[in-house]
């Protein structure tokens, strides 16, 4: 069963329910009408995490709810914290404290001011309300839903797994963390051992690898603010961002799937089982 809201498709467990949540914050394409950026479509669509939420389609068969953001994260970005956000953006002050970080520097923060690498999207202040109305009707509802599936999972299970999913361009830019290098097949991000159990960043690792895949950890991509948020390993709750370099499925500039879609789809596939089970054995009797 599918729940769709305005912000986010929440589909749940079609399968005896695992302690393992997905969520796709980037790939949502339902751009809203008052945006008001002065980019073309084009320059915006490079920004999301195209099909990511297809590729991991296979979760809820598994048992596990997979959560897909609807509006575009260059709108608003579900994967950074509240206080990331430029005030040099806005016509007026921000009621609360603001902390922007290296994303914010580089353009990419809360709300984007840029489609990197140097593309600019507004030819106007925001005003204060608009953001907040973003950070109302969008941000705040998907990590509501996030928030509630993981904590229901470790309820039930008393421990929990959370697979933060998204793509990556094949080669970085002068904006990126790594500057202009071509990019592994997959990254996975636990911010240096932080949000999760090194066996499970290991695990994710080897099944991978074992498939044939090139896969980096912590380069260039640590994990941001849904791993950061909602982790925390000593007491059963284990965040791990996956990145999927984006020629391997997708033509980067047409923003179109390619020949190889259907076969990283059935390896994901496998991917999705192969961590269900690992955290149905972690878990082992404790499912009631």
């Amino acid at each position: 069963m599918t729940e769709t809201s305005s912000s986010l498709r929440l589909h749940a467990p079609e399968a005896a329910p695992v302690p393992v949540v997905f969520d796709s914050p980037h790939s949502g394409t339902d751009y809203p009408a008052d945006f008001g950026t002065i980019a073309p479509m084009a320059t915006l669509r490079r920004s999301e995490d195209a099909f990511v939420d297809e590729l991991f389609g296979a979760a809820p068969a598994h048992g596990a709810p997979l959560i897909a953001a609807r509006f575009p994260r260059i709108y608003i970005d579900p994967n950074r914290d509240l206080v990331d956000l430029d005030p040099a953006m806005l016509d007026g002050p921000w009621p609360d404290p603001l902390v922007p970080s290296r994303k914010t520097e580089l353009g990419v923060g809360l709300v984007w001011r840029i489609m990197p690498p140097d593309s600019r999207l507004y030819d106007r202040l925001l005003t204060v309300a608009e953001v907040r109305g973003r950070i109302e009707r969008c941000w705040k509802p998907y990590h509501r839903a996030v928030s509630d599936a993981l904590d229901a999972a470790h309820r039930r299970f008393g421990k929990v797994w959370h697979v933060n999913c998204h793509s990556m361009p094949a080669v970085g830019n002068a904006a990126s963390e790594d500057g202009p290098v071509a990019r592994a097949e997959f990254v996975l991000g636990d911010r240096d051992g932080t949000t999760c159990e090194a066996a499970f960043t290991a695990f994710v690792a080897g099944e991978l690898r074992g498939m044939g895949y090139h896969v980096k950890i912590n380069e260039p991509y640590k994990g941001v603010e849904l791993v950061r948020r909602y982790s925390d390993p000593a007491k059963g709750r284990h965040s791990l961002q996956l990145e999927v370099n984006r020629k391997l499925y997708m033509d980067e500039r047409t923003i179109e799937k390619n020949a190889g879609f259907g076969a990283l789809q059935a390896d994901l596939a496998k991917l999705v089982a192969a961590i269900c089970a690992y955290a149905r054995a972690q878990v082992g009797a404790h499912s009631a």
